[in-house]
């Protein structure tokens, strides 16, 4: 087991080939600012990169996920020209860029407040786990601004009709709202939560890595599922490269054989 330090994040490996990225500011209720968001792109670049990891899990230290925006950072921004802002945005954009885009499946693990900004991150995860009780708000329009960098994201998790409402009305949701929409795959009660965590994450160590980087590469690829040519072209190619790379014979072999496939934790 083996940590990354950051002043606002941390990032630690499982020995069972996965790392769970920790948002740390317990103190500010996680809350984004600058120095959070710049991290969060290094870290994302280095998880990348380091073709041994399996998934990432995404959560947040103490008794919230993430408050959203930091009320310093927030404050500075408004003092800050268009270019300045754009740039400004231009680093968010880039950060939900890069954990929609992640090449590996990405896990959220929600309680408490996540506001903003921190819905933008649930809906770029692949999937996600909350508490029942979470409150969660698209909850800019409230301050006069908007949710636009998060707002493509937010549309491919629950939909365009969710998310004129919620992120017009900018009223809280409960984690079970969440659930019925979409934005969860699941939720619980605060006590079930680690439970429940622990059960998906088992399953996903069941699965071969390498068959799971080419779906979630598949699944970008197919997006509404609109049938054309050069998809089919594309998802036969796909099955082709999976069913001859080495996890696969070994998948297809173990399955034959009725043995447990290698990437399996042996019992």
């Amino acid at each position: 087991m083996s940590t990354s330090s950051f002043q606002t994040i941390e990032l630690k490996y499982s020995d069972k080939g996965f790392a769970t990225l920790w948002l740390n500011r317990p103190e500010k209720n996680n809350a984004f600012n600058a120095e959070m968001i710049r991290e969060l792109i290094l870290v994302l670049n280095e998880v990348q990169r380091d073709k041994s990891l399996r998934f990432l899990v995404l959560r947040g230290r103490g008794k919230h996920f993430s408050a959203g925006a930091d009320l310093a950072w927030m404050q500075d921004s408004a003092r800050l020209d268009y270019n300045a802002n754009m740039r400004d945005a231009h680093e968010l954009g880039e950060l939900m860029h890069k954990l929609y885009h992640l090449k590996i499946p990405t896990l959220a693990v929600v309680q408490g407040a996540a506001f903003g900004g921190a819905v933008g991150l649930i809906a770029c995860c692949d999937m996600a786990i909350g508490t029942a009780d979470a409150q969660l708000a698209l909850s800019e329009v409230r301050i006069g601004l908007a949710p636009a960098v998060i707002s493509p994201f937010v549309v491919q998790a629950i939909g365009e009709r969710a998310t004129r409402r919620y992120a017009l009305t900018a009223e809280r949701f409960s984690g079970e709202c969440a659930r019925e929409l979409g934005l969860f795959a699941e939720s619980c009660s605060s006590e079930q939560l680690d439970e429940k965590v622990e059960k998906l994450l088992g399953n996903l160590l069941l699965n071969s890595p390498q068959a799971m980087r080419a779906t979630k590469g598949l699944l970008h690829q197919v997006g509404s599922g609109a049938l054309k040519p050069s998809l089919r072209t594309y998802t036969e190619g796909v099955i082709a490269s999976v069913r001859t790379s080495p996890e696969g014979q070994e998948g297809l072999s173990a399955f034959l054989e009725k043995r447990t496939p290698a990437w399996q934790e042996k019992k």
